[in-house]
């Protein structure tokens, strides 16, 4: 397969989609929608807003599939991208709709972004890293402990925890303004 070839359940998604297959959206819903639904809870601190850009988001892919572009990432970037720009809409549209709010609403798009691409980063990440990144911090083990029980040797976590950081450290490195998610296409 070609490099940047995206997988062959997206691009079957997106036909089964386009031909208005009402199954598919179920299996793209059971399969992202808690990604779609924990991203706009990050950026948005609101379960019921969180639970309306979920519908929001699935209502667009099912209205318009052909807009997903295989050349500019996975479908799941793409949905981690339609939910971004969604939240950060509503983000905007809260902070019109109050104009006696503070000030602050670059920042907390800012702090939002940063933390939904740092759990996209963490669910996108393969599982041997995630595993030892809760470990070390969630779970408060120090390397040799996560080592144990992981069942790899101590440099084998250190690595495994350095690398997992090293992605994390990624997180708040793009620019505000409608940011993309990783993987999927230009800012807005």
């Amino acid at each position: 397969m070609a490099e940047n070839a995206p997988p062959r359940w997206d691009r079957r998604m997106q036909q089964r989609l386009s031909r208005g297959e009402a199954a598919a959206l179920g299996e793209m819903y059971d399969r992202f929608a808690a990604l779609v639904h924990s991203q706009a809870h990050r950026m948005l601190d609101d379960e019921d807003a969180a639970d309306a850009v979920t519908r929001e988001v699935f209502g667009h892919v099912w209205e318009n599939p052909d807009l997903y572009d295989p050349k500019q990432g996975s479908m799941r970037a793409w949905l981690a991208f339609l939910t971004h720009r969604e939240s950060v809409r509503r983000l905007r549209d809260a902070a019109d709709a109050d104009p006696g709010a503070p000030d602050g609403l670059d920042e907390r798009v800012r702090r939002a972004t940063a933390a939904a691409r740092a759990d996209y980063i963490v669910a996108s990440m393969p599982a041997p890293l995630r595993a030892a990144l809760e470990l070390a911090y969630v779970q408060r083990r120090d390397y040799r402990q996560a080592a144990a029980d992981l069942g790899v040797t101590e440099d084998e976590a250190r690595r495994r925890l350095r690398l997992g950081l090293q992605l994390l450290s990624t997180a708040r490195t793009r620019p505000v303004e409608g940011a993309p998610p990783p993987g999927y296409g230009r800012a807005l």
